[in-house]
């Protein structure tokens, strides 16, 4: 779990203020300049200008979840 405002500034440890992200990515985001946020209930990455000079949010896309899913996954 990535604390947006880190637990060690005053960041709660809330659902609100919380992005899971793998090891790999835990540990990029605290050496590198990518900043996260939470827009509508959703984390929104905030690439650095070396990687996009727009720095425009990327978001994982959303699918929506139906029980037809479901029987295809199986």
């Amino acid at each position: 779990m990535h604390h947006i405002v880190e637990w060690q500034n005053g960041g709660p440890t809330e659902i609100n203020n919380l992005v899971m992200l793998c090891k790999m990515h835990h540990r990029e985001i605290h050496a590198t300049e990518w900043f996260v946020r939470i827009v509508d209930g959703l984390p929104e990455f905030i690439p650095p200008r070396w990687v996009d000079p727009d720095q425009v949010p990327r978001r994982r896309p959303h699918h929506a979840f139906t029980a037809s899913a479901a029987v295809r996954r199986r």
